[in-house]
């Protein structure tokens, strides 16, 4: 009998539990689900860090945030209807009011925004000499129809964005400035044995490049800096295993474009750094939220673009903010990155209005960066604007003077350009060469991640100095050649010896490449000229070396990040027969680039280059591209030759 009770006990345990999880399991089922993007009406780019939230009846139900992507996710939604509300700084507020959310069903509601948001009034410091005055003064983001009804001649307070008296002349169609650049031409060894540049690890003119391929043109020729198209990628080059702080990897095969000439291929390799005992970073965001920042790739992307910096930096690092307008202000001093919510908050509040008081900014930037110096840290001005210094002592060259003495006491500066429409790109690159820094474009907030996420950490800790190369060639073998981009970081021979002289930076993890061409001895080429025969000199030089196959001796020279006397590396190359098949995925995909940047500047040398050759050699060489970018490179070079057959070409 008690067995018979004790059984039917269990049992009716056994049903009272089952039971309760088909209850749980109805209860769980009749849940639904919403999911989206948020993206840019204008672009389609997504926009992170977006506030979404869920209402019914009015009554807030749950809230989220988009994320780096864009998209944004609610699970265990009650069926009924939503609305949804998204908000973000730059752009105006949606609603969509009505969302049904059935059980067990995933509802997809995506969500484009249109930027022009009016912001609250910010307090800044105006700066002034060596004086600091506290002041108020009111911003406002000019709206796309703002700044249309501008162009018509409408002009107004709230239309040209400030707050006071002040008013601005209407932005120009398009007033984009880029400085002219002289290709390298080939020179004759006898004459010529040494080429020296510095390094560069700048890649402003690829993003730049493609910002206007994808808006449907192709880009002038003096965008295009090929170096910098070149080393907008990483190469899978050896880590440096010795004392230096960089690999040196040297490859030489044909030419893609010339089969007749030779490519020589260098390539460095920066040494990758303990990320758990980083030293800690003094950065001052110095922020252009003038007029001419207004538009929706500018100030609303660069301070989302900041955000994904700030999110990234350690408790022990600090951050300040200047911005610079009508005047320069010190929008947050310099605070603890712990402190994320104030410094996002700062960002926040930041709008657009005003004249370009860069010279103003700068000086305040680097004041606000010396009074709060690490020792032994990593101490940097970032500076974030579209490149327009018009207004007070803001030439080029007083301001490449004031960042080289910072420069000298631990300050270095990193560039980040904005927009479209009066672009000042020349400007931009030579304060950032005189920075010990670097400097990029900004065109997405993909681009922003790469920045500021991906890279971010190279960018800002230097592993070597004022890193220099010399190529002295072998007249024996070479009958003359040609550096391929480093126009604008040409140095003189004797510079290279000269420890005095300024030259790149390479960050931890970096890479850098450069890629020579070359005419052998005997062959035959219209770059070859001649002169008459001289009747008072005689010319002496004979083959060096004769009977080797050495094409070059490369030197590098180098300091360490806190160094002042520089240290030498040399290495030898060798002629080999090497055909291109052969040759690695980093050669061919750098001869790809090279070739494609010839196209796009119309150069003298571009040989046979062709859109067809740069997508075979591109294709065949993409490794794993793990991020997509040369992949994207790929889909660039197939829309210029649909734009190229088109007659779209504004070269």
């Amino acid at each position: 009998m008690k067995n018979v009770k004790a059984i039917i006990l269990v049992m009716i345990m056994t049903l009272s539990l089952a039971a309760i999880s088909n209850s749980v399991k109805a209860e769980k089922n009749e849940y639904g689900s919403l999911k989206g993007t948020i993206t840019d009406a204008y672009s389609n780019e997504p926009i992170p860090f977006a506030a979404v939230v869920l209402k019914q009846n009015s009554k807030q139900i749950t809230g989220t945030a988009s994320d780096f992507e864009g998209k944004y996710s609610f699970e265990n939604l009650q069926p009924g209807k939503y609305d949804v509300f998204v908000t973000v700084v730059g752009y105006n507020e949606k609603a969509i009011t009505d969302v049904v959310i059935n059980a067990q069903k995933i509802t997809f509601q995506d969500v484009s925004l249109e930027a022009g948001v009016d912001l609250d009034a910010v307090e800044i410091v105006e700066y002034e000499a060596d004086l600091i005055q506290k002041s108020t003064a009111s911003y406002s983001v000019v709206t796309s129809e703002e700044v249309s009804g501008v162009s018509k001649g409408r002009r107004g307070k709230k239309a040209m964005g400030f707050a006071n008296d002040y008013y601005a002349e209407p932005i120009p169609h398009n007033t984009e400035e880029y400085d002219v650049i002289s290709e390298n031409i080939f020179l004759d060894p006898r004459k010529t044995a040494l080429s020296t540049f510095s390094i560069d690890v700048d890649a402003a003119s690829y993003s730049n490049m493609r910002r206007m391929i994808n808006n449907g043109q192709l880009p002038q020729k003096d965008v295009v800096r090929i170096e910098e198209m070149i080393n907008y990628f990483d190469y899978d080059y050896p880590n440096p295993i010795g004392n230096d702080p960089f690999s040196i990897i040297t490859e030489v095969s044909q030419a893609p474009w010339n089969t007749q000439h030779k490519l020589v291929h260098i390539g460095l390799q920066g040494r990758m750094i303990d990320y758990d005992n980083l030293a800690s970073s003094n950065l001052v965001f110095l922020i252009d939220v003038s007029g001419s920042m207004s538009d929706r790739n500018k100030l609303p992307l660069l301070v989302s673009s900041m955000k994904l910096l700030v999110n990234e930096l350690s408790e022990n690092d600090r951050v300040a903010i200047v911005v610079y307008a009508g005047a320069a202000g010190l929008v947050l001093p310099s605070t603890p990155a712990s402190q994320k919510e104030k410094i996002i908050s700062a960002l926040d509040r930041l709008q657009a209005g005003g004249s370009t008081a860069g010279g103003a900014g700068i000086k305040l930037a680097y004041k606000v960066a010396l009074d709060n110096f690490i020792e032994d840290g990593n101490n940097r001005v970032i500076l974030a604007t579209d490149g327009d210094f018009n207004v007070g002592a803001s030439s080029t060259s007083d301001m490449v003077r004031l960042i080289e003495d910072k420069r000298d006491k631990g300050v270095f500066l990193t560039i980040t350009g904005f927009g479209m429409g009066n672009y000042k790109d020349g400007r931009m690159e030579q304060i950032s060469n005189a920075g010990n820094g670097n400097y990029f474009y900004i065109d997405n907030i993909k681009e922003a991640k790469k920045v500021f996420v991906t890279e971010m950490r190279a960018t800002l800790f230097t592993i070597a100095k004022d890193v220099k190369i010399q190529v002295e060639f072998n007249p024996a073998n070479v009958q003359a050649y040609r550096l391929i981009g480093y126009e604008n970081r040409m140095l003189e021979a004797e510079d290279f010896n000269d420890d005095k002289k300024d030259a790149g930076e390479l960050g931890a993890g970096h890479t850098v490449t450069a890629l020579y061409e070359i005419i052998p001895t005997g062959v035959k080429s219209e770059f070859i000229k001649n002169v008459d025969s001289l009747k008072y000199q005689r010319n002496t030089i004979t083959a060096s070396y004769p009977g080797t196959k050495e094409l070059l001796t490369i030197k590098f020279r180098y300091k360490e990040p806190d160094g002042n006397k520089s240290k030498l590396i040399t290495q030898v190359l060798a002629d080999k027969d090497t055909d291109i098949e052969n040759t690695s995925n980093n050669y061919r995909f750098s001869a790809a680039v090279a070739s494609f940047g010839m196209i796009l500047r119309d150069s003298d040398y571009k040989g046979n280059s062709s859109y067809a050759e740069v997508l075979e050699l591109a294709s065949n060489s993409k490794g794993k591209d793990k991020e997509g970018y040369r992949s994207e490179f790929i889909k660039l070079v197939e829309a210029c030759s649909l734009m190229d057959n088109k007659g779209m070409s504004n070269r």
